[in-house]
């Protein structure tokens, strides 16, 4: 299985956070983990958290819901789709409920790449700087690239 480096990109000047990742896998499969809340809980974040889905609806004007366990610790997740295209776009907001006033809105495009790849493009929108450098400090980098990790093994069995 090929490696794939995760691109992270900090806007000085503006409140986003950019990622980029390809897959050896289809558009319509990395999208599904996105949107399969099993195949979803199998991938996201660190190695060392256990995800499970509470709510999940991924259709637009739809809601999702997850815990991520480590140990006796839990972090809880929410947000909306406000945009569902299957196999091409995501557009949701996401809130840590441990600052529930912080929220980004993220947009996930699936662009098919030659010979059946794909390549995920993921911006982040927070409402200020302080709040995106806060989001980049807590860890969000590694829990991208072990997530991505859990995911190249899922869409390869």
């Amino acid at each position: 299985m090929t490696t794939h480096e995760v691109t992270i990109t900090v806007d000085p000047q503006l409140p986003t956070v950019e990622i980029v990742r390809e897959f050896d896998a289809t558009p319509a499969q990395v999208y599904r983990a996105h949107v399969d809340p099993t195949l979803f809980a199998q991938w996201v974040g660190p190695h060392d958290l256990v995800t499970e889905v509470d709510h999940w609806d991924p259709r637009t004007g739809g809601s999702w819901r997850y815990v991520a366990r480590r140990h006796r610790e839990e972090h809880w997740f929410r947000g909306c789709f406000h945009e569902v295209r299957p196999d091409e776009r995501i557009v949701q907001t996401f809130t840590y409920e441990g600052f529930p006033d912080s929220v980004s809105l993220e947009f996930l495009d699936f662009e098919p790449l030659p010979g059946g790849r794909c390549r995920l493009h993921a911006v982040s929108v927070v409402d200020s700087l302080a709040a995106r450098d806060a989001f980049v400090a807590s860890g969000m980098e590694s829990g991208v690239v072990a997530g991505y990790e859990k995911l190249d093994r899922l869409l390869s069995a």
